[in-house]
């Protein structure tokens, strides 16, 4: 890999690393924004779902004339609309300016992850692919472990709005740098005019090809089993398990420092052994710790304390250590599916392909958290969450189904070429 592809995958991973805060912080401020607003469980999901559902809407809209730009602008002017409104979620007063906040920053970022992938997948051949997912998924370890921890600080010394406001802050500062040294990204561009397809051919294509509408199922339900577990984590561990909102941090960091160095590793596995293979085995191992997760019990009951410094060590290790495992493998998943998905369309219909991809992406995600908060509900005594582990059972059949479609649609990618001998 030379320095120019090393500057650009870094720049990605940058831009993706305050985009992916942005989205995974509104869900550990699950138990900050409850109480604050008083809001249900159901009202919680919605205001984590109005992104996702947002961004779904501009990112459908967005795949019938994204492929007519230079990626690099649409990159700009999506990242740029995208801080806005996230900064304006930082100084929302209301639940419902919150709302729409969130709604308007979904618009806007709704078209940043199809054009991050795009422009990868544009850049390296599939051959070499897995290793440039995992540095741009990377983006996401670091997110968990050096951004939601520390906005979740912010949120303890400051407020909830805080969080956002660094996001913003983040955001702005990485502006100039795209601007400057992410270069134009138009090679899709260059077709003869008369024979470029019509806007309507990225529905058109997606029809006509089953690889293409299978891998947009499968990525959807990629998202969909993974997001119903994510948005009550934060409210699970503190509220049944016993976390404190001091301890609720600790996940995310061990779980970032695992997915880091997991996302480089299984993308480099990934280029030497395939891609289905990868997947296969990190989506296995991620079912019996769904499992667990979503039953965990209030854990003083059953691992005795084992105090260091006043930080009962005993009791928090062995979850600590559960979500490191969890979090490395659905990077894992995350990268090898990635770079299957991006196979199966051609550079110059990559662009209008990955906006559906990143739509059906974003409504698995949206669908997944309203889906959550109609079977989660509160014990109004105790405060307990219940029925969470319903969730991890509905988790559990769709990453099966998610294994099926992925052997079926992408494991021809993994056989080897034959070469015609003469005689």
């Amino acid at each position: 890999m030379n320095w120019k592809e090393r500057i650009l995958l870094i720049l990605l991973a940058a831009l993706n690393f305050t985009h992916i805060l942005d989205f995974m912080i509104m869900m550990p401020l699950g138990n900050y924004l409850m109480p604050y607003f008083d809001l249900s469980p159901k009202q919680f999901t919605i205001l984590v779902s109005a992104y996702t559902i947002s961004a779904a809407v501009s990112g459908f809209g967005a795949a019938f004339f994204v492929d007519r730009f230079d990626r690099k602008k649409v990159l700009l002017y999506a990242y740029v609309g995208f801080l806005i409104g996230t900064i304006s979620c930082g100084l929302a007063p209301t639940y419902i300016t919150l709302l729409l906040a969130r709604l308007f920053a979904g618009l806007f970022g709704g078209l940043i992850g199809a054009q991050v992938l795009s422009i990868v997948a544009d850049s390296f051949p599939y051959e070499r692919r897995g290793t440039a997912m995992g540095m741009i998924m990377s983006a996401f370890a670091l997110a968990s472990t050096l951004g939601v921890p520390f906005a979740l600080y912010l949120a303890n010394l400051v407020s909830w709005h805080a969080p956002f406001l660094l996001v913003g802050i983040l955001g702005i500062a990485l502006v100039p740098l795209l601007m400057r040294y992410l270069p134009p990204m138009t090679g899709h561009l260059h077709v003869d005019h008369s024979t470029r397809p019509s806007k309507w051919s990225v529905i058109t294509n997606v029809i006509a090809d089953p690889y293409q509408y299978w891998a947009l199922i499968f990525s959807g339900l990629i998202m969909f089993g993974h997001f119903l577990i994510i948005p009550f984590i934060n409210p699970y561990m503190e509220f049944n398990v016993g976390f404190s909102k001091n301890i609720t941090p600790l996940i995310y960091l061990v779980g970032g420092v695992s997915a880091f160095f997991a996302s480089n590793i299984l993308g480099r596995l990934s280029d030497s052994y395939g891609k289905v293979p990868i997947f296969m085995i990190c989506t296995f191992s991620a079912l019996p710790m769904v499992l667990v997760i979503t039953n965990l019990p209030h854990l003083q009951d059953y691992i005795p304390g084992l105090s260091f410094w006043g930080f009962p060590v005993q009791s928090y290790i062995p979850v600590l250590m559960l979500f490191g495992l969890w979090f490395s493998v659905a990077t894992g998943r995350g990268v090898t599916s990635s770079a299957m998905i991006t196979s199966v369309v051609n550079p110059e219909q990559r662009g209008g392909f990955q906006s559906f991809n990143s739509s059906l992406q974003q409504l698995g995600s949206g669908l997944a958290a309203l889906t959550s908060g109609f079977m989660v509900s509160k014990d109004p005594v105790s405060g307990k969450l219940l029925h969470y582990d319903w969730v991890g059972y509905l988790s559990i059949v769709t990453l099966l189904l998610c294994i099926y479609l992925g052997y079926k649609n992408f494991n021809h990618l993994e056989k080897p070429k034959v070469v015609a001998v003469s005689k």
